[in-house]
């Protein structure tokens, strides 16, 4: 690194950081209603992320495709549209005070799912992109900040897919999971480090 960015030819050279976690897709509410209850009994930080399905429209644009979730070496996947819109569940576990919960770029999730659910108040969030530069990194891409602490990049091939396709593809899967589960890996692994700061 230099300055706490990541060169081009670093991260080039990463190699990908392989999906190992398992993984559950939430198309139900019973199925919400359960791995809530999963994450809550966890004790896991719970790293958080979104997709949309992309647009490539000028002025059109879609509602939130999926809610990520991640607690210990297990994702959860809540497709909104299936669930029939915002779950109950899901807004209240993003909405508990008492379950920490990890992301990165959040205003933007938060501002998508208010167009959902006018009077949701999301609680208990890190915000990694305000965090990492107390620790000396001055990346704010998930893909590279986890480059800078682990030396292995994710993969962003699967970003602009089709979130709102009748099955998520293996793939689809995997990047989605990632994406939560890496927003965790980096809190946790930022915890066991001196602020910058500090030193």
């Amino acid at each position: 690194m230099i300055d706490g960015k990541i060169t081009a030819e670093e991260f080039n050279a990463a190699p990908l950081l392989e999906c190992t976690c398992h993984i559950e897709v939430i198309t139900l509410e019973t199925q919400a209603e359960a791995a809530v209850e999963a994450i809550r009994q966890s004790g896991s930080p719970v790293g958080f992320d979104t997709e949309t399905r992309p647009s490539f429209v000028k002025g059109k644009t879609y509602d939130v495709s999926l809610v990520q979730l991640s607690a210990g070496n297990a994702a959860f996947l809540f497709r909104l549209k299936k669930l029939g819109g915002f779950s109950k569940a899901l807004k209240g576990l993003l909405e508990d005070e008492t379950v920490l919960k990890i992301g990165l770029s959040t205003k933007d999730d938060f501002r998508s799912l208010r167009k959902l659910d006018e009077h949701f108040e999301p609680r208990n969030f890190v915000e990694l992109q305000q965090t990492v530069s107390a620790y000396g990194i001055n990346e704010l891409s998930l893909s590279k900040i986890y480059a800078c602490l682990f030396g292995k990049k994710l993969s962003k091939r699967q970003r602009l897919s089709n979130w709102e396709a009748a099955e998520l593809s293996p793939k689809q899967q995997a990047y989605a999971a990632l994406d939560a589960i890496a927003c965790v890996d980096i809190y946790e692994k930022l915890m066991t480090m001196t602020p910058y700061e500090e030193t």
